[in-house]
């Protein structure tokens, strides 16, 4: 019987001979939850599939009421159930309970229990709307500085101002790869570059683009904001050049106060004011392609520049300035810091993100002023004359002091935001289980760390996504892989995950052409440690082409980290942050990834079909993603060595007999394709060659009402 008491979180083996667990189905896609959103009656309909016969009677369990589901299907396969009801305010908890004979199991979000309770349920918001835009979209993320330099005139030049003790320097060279620690270091990558790349990344079928930090910044990274208000000026346009170039400062010097070139480039009104202009004018010209453009939200903390610190006396003596938290125990901005000295001055100790004094934790929880005025920031940019189509939110979970008010602040946050623009997405950065977060009432979506960047990384590598350690049991280990992808259900809800930011790298951890090479290491100046060099020695470019064919066909968003489309190498950062290689591309892992892009984009049931498990033994892996309209089958051999397998596809609705075609293949030679395959009995038999995938379709005639 249901129970509500409470037990172990991990699901209990259930034995349950009659049941073929692999035709048990439902999730949240639009053939199983009906509508997806609330509809005018408030009526909401719940599908169930199960093999053919397999249970006699079956019951939806809804926030604790018991509905007899109806059978309103069978195929030679399976049947299938269906019940609705109205619903209430708040979220909708879920199960199933299967009758066979005098057994009695419970079907969960966490599995098959013999007993089970609402923390098994699955969760459905019918409120929940996220834009229908980013729903399966492709995304790009862009790291400003290394993309496109499309406006020298705005770089940042070489000892313009001082940060961390030291002068910032102007890389010359485009090619030059990153040194250690060289956050100083500027290759004047900028937002007319991004411009520029427009129909470039049109072209690569690119839906979205996530910019990198672009904020007011001493940084190349520009994760510590000195003025949310503006965009830096060497990211956007240097009007206004009435300073000598002969007044940088000279080796040794680190007081701003002294550079006239940064006061007059950075701080002057027309240069900021351009930039907004600029970014404006981006995101018109991106819209005009079909593309989003989505800001990186750095909130949590700011950098020990910003005015509100202004730790380095840049603005002290600025027309109208007012005096920052470092400066005056009574400036109106000092409790937007937490100082925990008792006597004023208190300038050696203020709360910092993981101890670095250049990047002051900001208090929410002392200054409901600092609040609104983030509120207020997130409202303005997604708004005319700006548009920008969303937020990313960084280190998002770890805003406050505390979970309960980390809740409280987001949900004003979305409702501040979607009231500015209703089409404006919001994803967090973020590891672990996201389903607090992610009830309709907060973020959208979350960076997909655990349900796609970490299982694949260890499947087809056997590297640590930080390129850390090597760990050869978990490669080729489809039953770790699924564990960690089964953990979806329990962690979070259907439509988030067909929005979630799928990665293969990013500007935080090393890029996955290097992971290929089961390499580990970091680019530091410490003795033994791998120069650059080493981060393309031994790569397999056919393991980098499985992982993109799973990247586009994995539910979620799929997003490419600028470069991994031309073959860009590098270990962690910095070294993940290479300039872009214009003219210098891999061509095969870019005509490569465009045909993936493609073949995604035109495909419903890739966008926002319904995921599979079918057969995996080794290094061979199959999954099926399948909807009203079509089943696509994917296969991965991630062996060094050829493969025969039998595949059962019927699991992903493809008939018992079909031809199903060969809409993009790899192997160790390259891209391949155009080939038919024939299903008979419902299996597919195939050989594989090693290190080889391929993705397969049947299309219905006419659709199909399951």
């Amino acid at each position: 019987m249901y129970s509500t008491k409470r037990e172990e979180n991990k699901p209990k083996p259930v034995t349950a001979p009659r049941l073929d667990l692999r035709a048990l189905h439902t999730d949240q896609t639009a053939a199983y939850v009906i509508p997806q959103e609330s509809g005018k009656d408030g009526s909401l309909r719940i599908r169930l599939r199960t093999g053919r016969s397999d249970v006699d009677d079956c019951l939806l369990i809804e926030n604790g009421n018991r509905i007899r589901m109806k059978r309103t299907r069978s195929t030679a396969h399976f049947d299938y159930y269906s019940a609705g009801f109205q619903t209430r305010k708040g979220p909708v908890k879920y199960m199933f309970e299967l009758v066979m004979g005098s057994r009695h199991v419970f079907y969960t979000a966490r599995g098959l229990k013999e007993e089970a309770e609402q923390e098994d349920c699955w969760v459905f918001s019918p409120d929940f709307h996220i834009p229908h835009w980013l729903r399966g979209a492709v995304m790009y993320q862009i790291f400003v500085d290394r993309f496109c330099n499309g406006d020298p005139s705005n770089d940042v030049l070489t000892g313009e101002y001082a940060y961390l003790g030291d002068r910032v320097e102007r890389v010359e060279d485009w090619e030059e790869l990153p040194r250690p620690y060289d956050v100083l270091r500027h290759y004047g990558g900028d937002l007319q570059g991004v411009i520029d790349k427009l129909d470039y990344l049109r072209d690569l079928g690119i839906e979205a683009i996530y910019l990198n930090p672009i904020f007011l910044s001493p940084s190349n990274h520009k994760y510590d904001t000195q003025d949310y208000g503006h965009v830096d000026p060497h990211f956007g346009r240097i009007v206004r050049k009435t300073y000598p170039l002969s007044s940088v400062l000279p080796e040794g010097e680190t007081d701003n106060r002294r550079s006239p070139v940064y006061l007059e480039r950075v701080l002057s009104p027309e240069n900021l004011e351009a930039g907004d202009r600029l970014f404006a004018e981006l995101v018109k010209q991106a819209h005009a392609r079909g593309i989003r453009v989505i800001l990186d939200g750095v909130f949590n903390h700011c950098g020990s520049f910003h005015r509100w610190m202004d730790r380095e006396r840049i603005y002290e003596n600025r027309k109208a300035h007012v005096p920052g938290a470092f400066l005056r125990e009574n400036s109106p901005f000092h409790d937007y810091f937490t100082f925990p000295g008792k006597y004023w001055p208190a300038h050696a100790e203020y709360e910092s993100w993981w101890g670095f004094d250049s990047l002051p934790k900001l208090n929410y929880e002392g200054s409901k002023r600092l609040q609104e005025e983030i509120l207020r920031i997130a409202a303005k940019w997604v708004s005319p004359p700006y548009g920008a189509d969303g937020w990313r939110l960084d280190v998002a979970a770890d805003l406050g002091h505390s979970e309960r008010f980390n809740h409280l602040f987001w949900r004003q946050f979305r409702k501040t935001v979607k009231k500015a623009n209703p089409e404006a997405v919001i994803i967090a950065e973020h590891y672990g289980n996201p389903a607090a977060w992610l009830q309709g009432d907060q973020w959208d979506t979350i960076m997909n760390y655990d349900y796609f960047m970490e299982p694949v990384s260890w499947f087809l590598t056997g590297m640590e996504k930080h390129s850390d350690y090597y760990d050869a049991e978990r490669r080729n280990d489809p039953e770790a892989f699924w564990a960690a992808m089964d953990r979806i259900g329990e962690g979070m809800p259907r439509l988030p995950f067909l929005c979630s930011m799928n990665q293969l790298s990013n500007h935080d951890h090393s890029r996955f052409l290097t992971r290929t090479s089961g390499r580990t290491g970091r680019l530091t100046q410490e003795k033994g440690a791998p120069n650059w060099a080493d981060a393309a020695k031994g790569v397999s470019k056919a393991v980098m082409r499985e992982a993109v064919l799973m990247q586009m066909t994995w539910p979620g968003a799929p997003t490419v980290y600028y470069g991994d489309e031309a073959g860009l190498c590098g270990f962690t950062d910095p070294d993940n942050r290479r300039p872009y290689p214009w003219g210098k591309e891999d061509k095969g892992i870019l005509e490569f990834t465009r045909s993936a892009i493609m073949m995604r984009r035109g495909s419903t049931a890739l966008r926002r079909g319904s995921l599979v498990r079918l057969a995996d033994h080794g290094g061979f892996l199959s999954y099926g993603r399948f909807d009203r309209r079509e089943s696509v089958v994917v296969l991965i051999n991630n062996e060094d060595s050829r493969v025969e397998c039998e595949v059962p596809v019927f699991y992903a609705n493809v008939p018992d007999e079909a031809e199903m075609e060969m809409l993009l293949g790899t192997d160790a030679r390259g891209m391949t394709g155009g080939r038919t395959l024939p299903v008979h009995g419902g299996i597919l038999k195939v050989q594989m060659p090693a290190t080889a995938g391929m993705v397969l379709c049947w299309k219905r005639d006419r659709q199909e009402t399951e």
